[in-house]
């Protein structure tokens, strides 16, 4: 007679992807155990009251004097991006080169404002400095974004080409044609993100809306700051009926002689800048061939290393990988208020405006709000980096859950969400949310100026004090750090096999 046996439950095996989700929540909780999340201010309540107050009664009479604010706003964002356009779309083509490809990563790993602090070294408050600040990093994101393109789409009209077709001939009426939509599209959205960039370099002195902005919420005009990101709202939501193709042209053509003056530039200061200023101290006072002048190099670049640069690569990670996660969260939360599976036409509008306001309001403006209610504490920054992300985050799965087919039984509700719907999008969230990983990290080091101790903040300290030896060497580590997050988010996409369709969605 067979003895029966008593089987042991076995031990649940997760996916891969659900042991890379988990880990991270691990170390998001492990990093706000150690992150500075206090408030500061004596009374938050009342100034959020005030703030509140002021959100419900826009001061319009602003709006009559800030024309040409917003005429030059949009002139900063046209001329930077059809410049890092352009020069995205020429370095496209030979982006399979190893150094174009780390010249590019390099470039676009430093923040806007990182790089309109430098110009400002050297060129002063000029239009060219807000223009180069656009123009440069976007050329290092639309190159990659355009050879990507290029790179993994179907072209069938390659096939049917004669024999001894030219390259060039061959990239004109075979290859651009296929991908001509998507690259005009991203660009369009380029486009948008460049009127955000330039809104944010009023906050270093240019005359854009960001200047008028930091000047209402510093001096407690909340009606008037309301009204300006009113005004800031339309300007994003109208771009459909503005910015059409047909105008483009006429739009960059005409954008240069819009910018304004400025100071003038003096070809001594930039002389001075990129010999002197930015050598580091110990080469400047010794002997370049001295023994001693490198062991003072070292000297200094350790000390710079332990005492600015380790301790803000932390901050920075500790904030980067708590908003990573929220924004997750965040993004899970948000994304059916757009989605066909959960709502009708009215509900669906309703969530797409208010996922519009959240995604076009800038992190850097977020934060800077956040901050007069909470003080400078790493609290703003997640908030600030949570809804900003998670809302474009948000956005884009709810488009993608719409393509999701629904079987005729299913559930409705909270079933439908946990069980259908999150389990099929959870791959493309995941590949949305480790292709903005980078972007997170860029701006949690921005975010330093404004007083939080990342990077940015020590960054900003070296300015301020006129050492740009150092604050060149900790923008370089800034930008290292960047692309270490760059490379490890694209391993980790390729070992769970998530869609490289991401960075173009």
């Amino acid at each position: 007679m067979a003895v029966p046996t008593i089987s042991t439950p076995s031990t649940p095996r997760f996916s891969p992807v659900a042991k890379v989700s988990m880990g991270f929540v691990a170390v998001a909780v492990a990093c706000f155990v150690f992150a500075d999340i206090s408030i500061t201010t004596l009374d938050p309540w009342s100034e959020m009251k005030r703030m509140a107050w002021g959100a419900v009664t826009p001061d319009f009479s602003v709006v009559t004097g800030l024309g040409m604010v917003v005429v030059r706003t949009i002139a900063f964002a046209l001329s930077g991006v059809a410049l890092g356009a352009l020069g995205g779309f020429l370095l496209s083509q030979v982006f399979h080169l190893g150094p174009v490809r780390w010249a590019c990563a390099s470039v676009r790993a430093i923040h806007e404002l990182f790089w309109a602090l430098i110009f400002l070294q050297m060129l002063g408050l000029s239009p060219l400095t807000g223009v180069l600040a656009i123009a440069i990093p976007y050329a290092g994101i639309c190159a990659k974004v355009y050879a990507e393109t290029l790179e993994e789409a179907e072209l069938p009209a390659l096939r049917v080409l004669p024999k001894g077709t030219g390259m060039v001939s061959a990239f004109f009426f075979a290859r651009l044609p296929e991908v001509w939509v998507h690259l005009k599209t991203y660009t369009a959205y380029r486009f948008e993100c460049g009127l955000r960039s330039a809104t944010v370099l009023g906050f270093v002195g240019l005359p854009t809306l960001g200047f008028h902005l930091e000047t209402a919420f510093s001096e407690g005009n909340y009606s008037e700051a309301a009204a300006l990101l009113i005004i800031f709202y339309v300007l994003i939501a109208s771009l459909r009926f503005w910015m059409r193709p047909k105008l483009v042209g006429f739009y960059v053509l005409g954008a240069p002689f819009l910018l304004g003056g400025g100071a003038a530039i003096d070809m001594a200061n930039i002389t001075r800048f990129l010999t002197v200023d930015i050598v580091p101290a110990p080469l400047r006072r010794g002997e370049f061939l001295d023994g001693q002048t490198w062991s003072n190099l070292g000297d200094w670049t350790w000390t710079l290393l332990m005492d600015q640069a380790l301790p803000g690569m932390i901050a920075t990670l500790l904030l980067t990988q708590i908003a990573l996660v929220a924004t997750g969260i965040l993004a899970l939360v948000l994304f059916p208020l757009i989605s066909r599976k959960f709502f009708g036409p009215v509900g669906r509008s309703v969530g797409h405006g208010f996922l519009v306001v959240m995604r076009s309001t800038p992190e850097f403006i977020l934060a800077y709000i956040f901050l007069q209610l909470w003080g400078p504490s790493m609290l703003p920054a997640i908030v600030a980096l949570s809804i900003h992300n998670g809302a474009i985050i948000g956005h884009l799965v709810g488009r993608f859950s719409d393509e999701v087919r629904l079987r005729p039984d299913s559930p409705r509700g909270l079933n439908l969400y946990g069980f259908e719907i999150v389990p099929r999008v959870y791959g493309q969230f995941l590949a949305f949310l480790f292709y903005r990983w980078e972007v997170i990290m860029r701006e949690t080091a921005i975010l330093g100026i404004l007083g939080i101790a990342t990077l940015g903040f020590f960054i900003d300290s070296a300015l301020a004090d006129i050492r740009l030896d150092r604050a060149m060497f900790l923008i370089a580590v800034t930008a290292v750090f960047n692309m270490g997050i760059d490379i490890l988010s694209r391993r980790i996409r390729s070992r769970l096999r998530l869609s490289t369709q991401a960075g173009r969605a």
